[in-house]
């Protein structure tokens, strides 16, 4: 996403062709980790779940820009613009564990902020702490009034905005030293178990926080902090039964994060919330007074799932660097407009990387499939360094000098799961031989070449992932210490999905909360989202009433002494396959109670087969698990794929897309220094757009929406 965000920027036409760009891409597809496929019956195969926040605005002002200038005709298409590829997705769903040890669904509903994401010239969202932090406690606020007539599926996750308005009638606010004596004055007179003291202090609380600057004199800061260790106090006095339990937690964990925002000044540390990456989240939490049941409550649990935060994919080992972990917390909840998350109605490539490569086509870019980067060649001159010459393996050739990557599903273009093998020269010997062109354990070229600088580029803008950089940087490596030491401490983590297709809705499942998109369940698959409406755009004769997307990460083995292996990959695939079979037959249960027989066992004819309407070549219904082996399962283990951590203390070792070391080389990726250092697409984004500007001056910095720079 970040070469190919990079690539839209430096052939916007203001530029009027001053940038002649090309597209080395490995393999048939774009994407690297977002990509998807086609597969039997045109159903969509992903590496994982992925959903859209509403808080991306560089990542939805890019997209809604692409299907403007792409101008599909709704009348022959069936997903003509921005809004026909996205749907609202409002609902998010924590799973937790009662004190009876019974599963509960704790689902929440993100109520819109104004606006859409990518909206131009809107003052929201607004990035900063103290806009956060005031809307931390309005939500503390409605959640107070709402625990004692509230059921734990209806946690209101959003309050009206602010109620102060100068020059339309009322009085102007008062001074902020006046907010903190009245606050004062009810810590010292006001009943602390009250509910309504204790709203009414968070109420002046919520208008003291709009009031701070970055200049706020450390002492009325200080009083900020008393006032709220006292709410803090009077919140865990409040009467919380077990079904206002979940909400209870996230009111001490949120009071925490006041607690702790307050005490270790980040208002006026020029770093912001960067200043605390050194601590692990749960430990700040804990550090800020957090109740140790809050710290591993199913909210806290959620925030490491979404983040993929295991450190080697192990679930003992969850760690996640706390400034960027409330980063996300903060635009997660408070830093979207329209609904909280979209999902897409078809696969990433489907919606995304199809029109980005239709639009860049027609602006002149040239794409090379079948070309692997091998190594980035290093030379210096004058003191300066430079990237001198590019080795690349070209994997396969076509017949006539270009590949047609795209395939037609039900009117849409998509990318296929697979090469068409027909275009490629030796193409009958290459499906034969299994050609894996994705591999990292497929080495296999037709021919080498080399680009020279000057002779056939100028600038290199590097968009593999960090897990490719021991492999095609070693000369980096070799000289430069920065480099080495960002390898070294930015870690990545492998990953595991699985989708069935199913013959019932929802309802016919058992799962009656509303469009569920969950977390903090069970390993190994502790996150799902119903997928189906993706379902009129795949190719099926007989339509499934519902798909499930299961992701999570997958353990990196104990040694990876075997992993150069050629069937290494197989044996991770089986491994994801046992998995998902073991997790239907044990835990599904209780996500799904309606697809469990009477015998206890998984109704494994509730699955759609795309290859045969459900029948075995025999025409017999597949017997047992082995109608697993209809669906899709994958082991994202390639270097390209794995996952980008944020562990505690691992950002000040990222490098900045503006790093100006080399000098015709600029890197993009989620896991370089992007001002959101956690992976994700608006990450990846801001570091497309940012590389573009390390080459162009363009965007404008200012214009790189929630990027702070020095």
């Amino acid at each position: 996403m970040a070469a190919i965000t990079a690539a839209f920027e430096l052939t916007r036409p203001e530029h009027s062709g001053k940038y002649q760009v090309t597209v080395y891409q490995q393999g048939w597809r774009l994407g690297g980790k977002g990509a998807s496929g086609r597969g039997p019956s045109g159903r969509i195969e992903e590496h994982g779940m992925h959903l859209w926040f509403g808080w991306y605005e560089n990542a939805f002002r890019l997209i809604r820009e692409c299907y403007a200038e792409l101008g599909r005709n709704s009348a022959t298409c069936p997903i003509a613009g921005w809004q026909d590829a996205f749907c609202p997705a409002p609902w998010v769903t924590n799973m937790d564990v009662s004190a009876g040890g019974e599963w509960l669904s704790r689902t929440a509903q993100f109520i819109p902020f104004e606006g859409l994401p990518g909206d131009p010239g809107s003052t929201n969202p607004i990035f900063s702490i103290p806009e956060y932090l005031a809307r931390v406690a309005s939500l503390l606020r409605t959640m107070v009034l709402g625990v004692e007539t509230l059921g734990p599926r209806g946690v209101p996750l959003r309050t009206a905005r602010p109620g102060i308005h100068v020059g339309d009638g009322t009085p102007p606010p008062p001074s902020l030293d006046a907010l903190i004596g009245n606050m004062i004055e009810i810590m010292r007179h006001g009943v602390m178990s009250s509910t309504a003291v204790v709203v009414q202090s968070l109420a002046l609380l919520e208008v003291a926080l709009r009031s701070l600057s970055d200049h706020t004199p450390t002492a009325l800061l200080r009083s900020i902090g008393d006032v709220t260790s006292w709410l803090r106090a009077s919140l865990t006095m409040l009467a919380f039964d077990e079904q206002d339990r979940f909400k209870a937690e996230l009111i001490d964990v949120m009071s925490a994060i006041v607690v702790g925002t307050i005490r270790f000044g980040l208002m006026n540390d020029p770093r912001g919330l960067d200043a605390i990456d050194n601590y692990e989240l749960r430990a700040w939490l804990r550090l800020n007074g957090a109740a140790e049941r809050s710290v591993q409550s199913a909210f806290v649990q959620g925030l490491y799932d979404l983040a993929l935060a295991y450190e080697a994919g192990d679930p003992a080992r969850p760690s996640l660097a706390a400034g960027q972990g409330l980063r996300g917390f903060f635009r997660m909840f408070f830093g979207h407009r329209g609904p909280l998350a979209w999902k897409l109605r078809a696969g990433m490539g489907d919606v995304v990387f199809v029109p980005f490569y239709e639009v860049l086509s027609r602006r002149g870019v040239k794409f090379e499939f079948f070309h692997r980067l091998d190594n980035v060649r290093i030379a210096e001159s004058g003191g300066t360094r430079y990237v001198s010459g590019l080795d690349l393996a070209v994997q396969a050739e076509t017949v006539d000098g270009h590949y047609g990557p795209l395939v037609d599903v039900s009117g849409l273009s998509c990318w296929p799961s697979s090469p068409d093998f027909s275009q490629l020269r030796g193409g009958t010997r290459m499906k034969e031989e299994r050609r894996a062109f994705e591999s990292a354990w497929d080495n296999r070229a037709v021919r080498h070449k080399t680009l020279l600088v000057t002779e056939h580029f100028d600038f290199v803008v590097l968009g593999v992932s960090i897990g490719e950089i021991p492999r095609v940087c070693r000369e980096i490596l070799a000289v430069d210490e920065r480099w080495r030491a960002m390898v070294r401490n930015v870690k990545t983590v492998a990953t595991q999905a699985f989708q069935v297709w199913l013959r019932t809705d929802l309802q016919g499942i058992g799962w009656l909360s509303p469009d569920p998109t969950v977390s903090a369940f069970v390993k190994p698959f502790d996150t799902w989202a119903d997928m189906s409406q993706v379902i009129p755009y795949e190719d099926w004769r007989v339509l499934p009433g519902s798909v499930a997307y299961f992701c999570n990460v997958l353990p990196d083995p104990p040694s990876d002494s075997d992993t150069p292996s050629p069937d290494y990959p197989g044996r991770r695939q089986a491994e994801v396959r046992a998995n998902a079979i073991r997790f239907l037959k044990t835990n599904i249960r209780h996500l799904w109670p309606r697809a469990i027989n009477n015998d206890g066992e998984f109704r494994w004819e509730l699955l759609a087969d795309a290859h045969t309407g459900g029948h075995s070549l025999s025409g017999e219904p597949q017997p047992g698990e082995l109608r697993f082996d209809t669906q899709f399962w994958t082991a994202n283990i390639n270097p390209s794929d794995r996952y980008v951590l944020s562990l505690p203390g691992s950002s000040k070792f990222r490098i900045s897309p503006l790093d100006r070391t080399y000098d015709n080389l600029t890197i993009a990726g989620d896991w370089t220094d992007c001002g959101f250092n956690v992976g994700c697409v608006e990450a990846a984004v801001i570091s497309g757009r940012l590389a573009a500007h390390a080459l162009t001056l363009s965007p404008p910095l200012d214009d790189i929406v929630g990027y702070h720079h020095p």
